[in-house]
């Protein structure tokens, strides 16, 4: 700090207010009797010249002695990534008490100005179109018990669920999870709401049982997966904050691990064939793949592998992590039963992805174009498909690196989780304007909240659960939501994706007629 510190105590390091408080402590005359006029104006120039070089950020006189000088200055800015929503399993214990009483309920960002939403985000309108019209009763909810897991209610910010039946492993916890860091992400901003929500495989609402002029209206419902011949509300998986009873870490620190993992093997010294590895068992798709793996008879260019789960566990999960399952330059994504939550896991890996043609739709795919992001594959003639897209792959090693790259950028950029919760945000907001009625909080529903749902978990669920936590509120508002598809776009983007399908169909057909015409 050197002879000014000791002349003016408090001086140093400079700022603007403290170099007034300075002048007004010690007098204006008795600062004149300890140094001239000239040097006081000297330095009282270049302390406000230096201050207001560190008020607008800018690095002054790198590698001099200035360079390593802090400088204080008043900011009317606000820090929300410095302020933390405490998570204090024991207190909330020793005070007895499941839900603290005082969770913030007021969002202010630093920043007004919003960037608009990703392009998927307009399928938001399109999936609340049933009910636009006729709005959401009171009724529509009580007949769409029969088919939720739970029920969920908003009211004044705080959370409530009324259970119905019992889920598949842990999903429902993990769904919960995530509304409520949203609630974290955006204190207030979220409405109150009332929703049902099934967390299964299956789609529930069939669109051609609400159809007619003597038909009922549709209840609403909640699922992580949509088709055109359902009216299920699609909604972000469980996933994207942990799948602990298979050890996959939430999206975030899973996709870190992904692109780490990817980078150990480049596109060029990867296996020249597609990959794939599950449970067949759930799905005759599945089954049916697994004819075109590689036999005494005959080779595919295809690899495939049977992931026996109760054999995975005992061996403590070794030999299935996903950021190892980039070695291949092709992998392939298959439905299940329905969709398939592995989408996201093996879009980004950066190989070139081998989709066989699905029937049903997550929230972000929507939006992703074949020959752009992956390589189409029909489900009838999946075999000869899939030796054509890897014949053609390694004989067009350029072209088919970009379709992995894109695949894996579309995935990095558009699916953050900060999207995922604009995502989620903007659906409830939207759904909660077609409500008809005020919610209130059923006879039988139950508080949640972060305390209630993570501390009395244990060993990977808990670690999860943690790990995924939303310490802090968003410094800047959601993105803004781009008004819904015309008609016309819809119809002009399905009939470019069937384009390309066909045009990709033509190739393999052209190359197995010259195959044919050269083994005859």
């Amino acid at each position: 700090m050197g002879e000014h510190a000791k002349i003016f105590p408090g001086f140093w390091p400079y700022g603007d207010q403290v170099i007034l408080g300075c002048i007004h402590k010690v007098g204006l005359g008795r600062f004149k009797g300890l140094v001239s006029t000239t040097a006081f104006l000297f330095l009282f120039s270049f302390v406000l010249i230096a201050a207001l070089f560190n008020w607008m950020q800018i690095p002054i006189i790198q590698g001099s002695p200035l360079a390593h000088m802090s400088f204080t200055t008043r900011s009317t800015k606000k820090h929300h990534e410095r302020v933390e929503f405490p998570l204090n399993c024991s207190v909330a214990a020793l005070q007895g008490k499941k839900c603290p009483n005082k969770y913030p309920s007021v969002f202010e960002p630093d920043e007004s100005s919003t960037e608009t939403c990703s392009d998927y985000f307009r399928w938001i309108h399109q999936d609340l179109q049933q009910w636009k019209t006729s709005g959401i009763t009171e009724d529509m909810i009580e007949r769409g018990k029969a088919s939720a897991h739970f029920r969920l209610v908003i009211v004044g910010g705080n959370v409530y669920v009324e259970k119905y039946t019992r889920p598949y492993q842990t999903r429902d916890v993990f769904t919960k999870w995530g509304i409520l860091q949203l609630l974290r992400l955006y204190p207030g901003k979220v409405p109150d709401l009332d929703l049902l929500f099934y967390s299964g495989d299956e789609t529930k609402i069939m669109r051609s049982d609400y159809q007619g002029p003597n038909s009922t209206l549709a209840p609403p419902l909640f699922h992580y997966c949509g088709s055109e011949e359902n009216l299920d509300i699609v909604f972000p998986d469980w996933t994207f904050w942990g799948w602990a009873e298979v050890n996959i870490m939430p999206w975030e620190d899973m996709l870190r691990a992904i692109k780490k993992g990817r980078k150990r093997t480049k596109w060029e010294q990867r296996e020249p064939y597609a990959f794939w590895k599950g449970n067949p068992h759930v799905a005759k798709n599945r089954l049916d793949l697994m004819k075109c793996n590689l036999s005494d008879q005959y080779d595919w260019n295809v690899r495939l592998y049977y992931k026996n789960w109760s054999k995975v566990v005992d061996e403590g999960f070794n030999n299935s992590k996903l950021e190892d399952q980039c070695t291949y330059r092709y992998k392939i994504y298959i439905e299940g039963s329905t969709w398939s939550v592995s989408k996201k896991y093996i879009l980004a890996c950066d190989s070139m992805t081998l989709m066989i043609k699905p029937r049903y739709f997550d929230f972000f795919s929507r939006s992703m174009v074949p020959m752009q992001h992956y390589w189409p594959i029909r489900r009838q003639d999946k075999c000869r498909d899939l030796k054509f897209a890897v014949e053609w792959g390694n004989n067009h090693t350029q072209q088919a690196q970009d379709i992995g790259k894109a695949g894996s950028k579309f995935i990095e950029e558009i699916l953050t989780m900060r999207n995922v919760y604009d995502y989620m945000f903007h659906l409830l907001n939207e759904y909660s304007k077609l409500l008809k009625y005020k919610p209130t909080v059923p006879s039988k529903a139950r508080r949640i909240c972060v305390e209630s749902t993570a501390c009395k978990q244990k060993g990977v669920w808990k670690e999860f659960l943690f790990q995924s936590l939303v310490k802090s509120p968003s410094n800047k508002p959601p993105c803004e939501l781009p008004p819904p598809y015309e008609p016309q776009a819809i119809q002009a983007s399905m009939d470019k994706i069937d384009n390309i399908d066909k045009q990709v169909e033509n190739w393999g057909n052209a190359y197995w007629n010259k195959l044919n015409d050269t083994n005859q």
